[in-house]
């Protein structure tokens, strides 16, 4: 079993109101992620991932992308430990 790790993205840019938490949604099921995405107040979109280090690092290129009608201007990442919190990826 590989080494499950957390990772927390703050993606600002054009990111809210184009999809983009549900292109999250979408890849983080196939990548086999639990966690979540959410909007942020100030326009961002925060999205918390727990799963092993290559899903995570996809998720991560993914995020640099966005989905079409997203302009992503920068993609801000914590990494930390996993500690199994999530059941399933969820948009919030």
């Amino acid at each position: 079993m590989s080494v499950q790790i957390h990772a927390e993205f703050i993606i600002s840019g054009n990111v809210q109101g184009v999809g983009f938490r549900y292109f999250v949604y979408q890849h983080a099921k196939v990548l086999g992620l639990k966690g979540f995405a959410r909007n942020q107040w100030d326009g961002s979109v925060c999205v918390v991932a727990e799963g092993d280090k290559d899903s995570i690092d996809t998720l991560h290129k993914y995020l640099k992308k966005g989905p079409l009608m997203s302009y992503v201007e920068s993609v801000e990442v914590d990494y930390g430990n996993a500690d199994g919190e999530f059941n399933n990826f969820e948009i919030r």
